[in-house]
């Protein structure tokens, strides 16, 4: 695993459940100004930032015809694609 792994990766080597992913995606859903989000084996991300920085996902949230599904997969592939914090 690299020095400073992807979410994705860290889900990959079991360090991240798919619980944390599923989640995460819930908490932005919920609210979309979330920032500190907890990971199970000690990752923080700040789930705002990780959505606004991506910009697939930040276009989709901002499209009124996308379904809540594409949405939900939009936020999801951003949160893989971040870079959480060891705590």
């Amino acid at each position: 695993m690299t020095q400073n792994p992807t979410t994705g990766e860290l889900y990959k080597a079991k360090a991240i459940l798919e619980a944390d992913v599923v989640a995460a995606v819930e908490a932005f859903m919920t609210d979309q100004n979330t920032t500190a989000f907890l990971f199970g084996d000690g990752y923080q991300i700040d789930l705002a930032e990780a959505v606004r920085s991506h910009a697939w996902a930040s276009v989709t949230l901002g499209t009124k015809d996308a379904t809540e599904h594409l949405k939900r997969v939009a936020v999801r592939t951003a949160i893989l694609l971040a870079r959480p914090e060891k705590t």
